[in-house]
């Protein structure tokens, strides 16, 4: 069994659980109070190529990353360092995240925030509106078909922006064809041993049609790899651990984002 079927499993798992401790109903129920609209798509579309900031407590392959650090504190960072867009991670038995780090986030910043979570159940897709998403992950790999479609649909209609995530060729055909999603994550961390290859994007991002929104994933640390990135078209990057491993985040972040050390540039 890879990493990918054991982190699906658990989710399943997890997921029972808290659907019995709080009925779907209640949290339909939840959805009627009103909250602030902020697009993510929107975010990634400005000029260059805009950053997702990604707060990580750990992950199976690099374990705890950064022990004692506030939520609040490191997503304000972010902002500060101008970044786009917000990704949480929610996870909780691999990577040690929840909701109440997502609704922290939501909190103390004013940027779309992305729940990147291994989403399997449309009960997923009312805790995150609940909770304060605006947009949530969609992994093909973790997917069949129907799942795919359903929980895109389903996104969509509590306004909830949808990040679709591939790996390989066939994952991007599925995921055009199936979805149709406004937004792409190209992934280069290869979800069944972790490893990391970067070129992954340059392989796919020729099949991708024109006017999707594109985001590349993992295994970028400077603004030189996010040039290249720009440069043949992508319009997002998402970056996690080395920002959390950074010294000082909100230098690191807008580093990355180019303004070149300047908290005036943003």
């Amino acid at each position: 069994m890879s990493v990918l079927d054991r982190i699906v499993d658990a989710t399943r798992e997890d997921v029972a659980r808290r659907r019995e401790a709080v009925p779907l109903a209640e949290l339909e129920g939840r959805l009627a109070a009103p909250r602030d609209d902020r697009p993510f798509r929107e975010a990634l579309t400005r000029t260059g190529v805009s950053l997702i900031a990604e707060h990580k407590r750990r992950s199976p392959s690099a374990g705890e990353i950064r022990a004692g650090a506030s939520v609040a504190d490191i997503v304000s960072a972010y902002e500060r360092g101008g970044a786009a867009a917000l990704s949480i991670l929610t996870e909780g038995p691999h990577f040690g995240g929840s909701l109440d780090d997502l609704r922290e986030a939501r909190s103390a910043s004013v940027l779309p925030i992305l729940r990147k979570d291994f989403v399997v159940d449309a009960y997923q897709v009312y805790e995150s509106a609940v909770a304060g998403a605006d947009a949530i992950l969609l992994i093909v790999a973790a997917l069949d078909d129907d799942d795919l479609a359903a929980l895109h649909r389903e996104a969509l209609g509590l306004d909830l922006d949808v990040l679709v995530e591939v790996h390989s060729e066939d994952e991007l055909d599925r995921a055009l064809e199936i979805a149709d999603p406004d937004v792409i994550g190209i992934n280069n961390r290869d979800l069944v041993d972790f490893t990391v290859d970067v070129e992954r994007t340059y392989e796919l991002l020729s099949d991708v049609p024109a006017g999707k929104t594109v985001v590349s994933e993992s295994g970028f640390h400077t603004r030189d790899q996010l040039d290249d990135l720009e440069r043949v078209g992508v319009d997002a990057v998402l970056v996690g651990e080395s920002l959390m491993r950074a010294p000082d985040p909100e230098l690191a972040c807008r580093e990355l984002a180019g303004a070149d050390g300047d908290p005036e540039a943003y």
